[in-house]
């Protein structure tokens, strides 16, 4: 492919992924607007697992295909990613308020679930075909149960402003998606192709473009929910889609194949519970998020990768 042609692609990528967010959250909103249930509910399910796709993708065939590496890592890189840059870029742009339920029921819950992960991967270097049933469980519990008490709290949203249509609201949440999904589809194989030209191995395009671009959604999603002063959405996409990383993703793949452990990822899996913790103190501390937060959990993912 021309290199013209490659860079082309990768601009046409990022505006994909910036213009399908604006659209997928403000779709979102409209629907929690509709539902009559705050917009952290929505952040936490909807946007959480819409953005999540390309993780399910990936680690879902990896696990069917018996690539037990890529399926763990993936998951695993993408929680550090979310935790550190996801939630740390999104502070640094715009400082934002951690919704209290969140903080009470969502975030232990989350950091509960990896902790049981990391457990399973210990015990036997392997996550079994029980124990991704387990998680999966543990997955449809959860969402079972902010059904119900979104159900439950209806009349405390803030209707304030008019929400779009449901039609127009379901229509922006799918093309929104598409976009996204497409749009960071484009920018990791276009960079793909652009850090072979330039002489980078595999194994660097791996941990790099292709970890950090499964988990662009995200990003995107989350800085253009925090910009647009819907903080809700913003942490509850990354909470959100922690959780459906390990339980949901983790859970169905190693429910099809067990899935083996290696060294490398058990090391990652305390990471990642180290730097969640961490995300979880800095969110404890005042309610918020701020920008000095922000810069430090940015600066842990730059000291993690290098």
């Amino acid at each position: 492919m021309n290199l013209f042609v490659t860079f082309i692609l990768l601009i046409i990528g990022f505006v994909l992924l910036v213009k399908g967010s604006d659209i997928f959250v403000d779709g979102s909103v409209s629907v929690a607007k509709l539902l009559h249930v705050p917009a952290v509910i929505i952040g936490l399910t909807i946007v959480s697992m819409g953005t999540s796709a390309p993780e399910a993708a990936v680690s879902i065939t990896a696990g069917i295909k018996g690539s037990n590496e890529i399926a763990i890592s993936n998951l695993v890189g993408s929680n550090v990613f979310n935790m550190l840059c996801v939630a740390g870029v999104s502070a640094l742009i715009t400082p934002f308020l951690i919704d209290k339920t969140v903080l009470k029921r969502d975030f232990p819950l989350s950091i509960a679930v990896m902790a049981l992960a990391t457990v399973m991967a210990f015990t036997g270097r392997t996550v079994t075909r029980i124990e991704g049933i387990i998680l999966f469980v543990i997955f449809v519990a959860y969402i079972a149960y902010l059904i119900r008490n979104a159900i439950k709290n209806r009349e405390k949203s803030n209707n304030n402003e008019k929400p779009m249509s449901p039609v127009k609201s379901v229509l922006f949440i799918l093309i929104g998606l598409a976009a996204i999904v497409g749009g960071g589809q484009l920018v990791v194989e276009s960079a793909k192709v652009i850090a072979k030209t330039f002489g980078m191995s595999e194994t660097l395009i791996g941990v790099t473009i292709v970890a950090i671009g499964t988990s662009l959604p995200e990003l995107v999603t989350s800085i253009v929910a925090a910009y647009k002063g819907q903080s809700e959405i913003a942490i509850g996409n990354v909470v959100g889609s922690n959780i459906f990383n390990i339980a949901f993703i983790l859970g169905m793949s190693s429910s099809f194949t067990p899935i083996a452990v290696v060294n490398e990822a058990l090391i990652d899996n305390i990471v990642m519970m180290a730097v969640n913790a961490i995300g979880f103190v800095f969110c404890l501390t005042g309610k918020r998020l701020n920008r000095v937060e922000g810069a430090v959990m940015i600066g842990i993912y730059v000291l993690y990768t290098v």
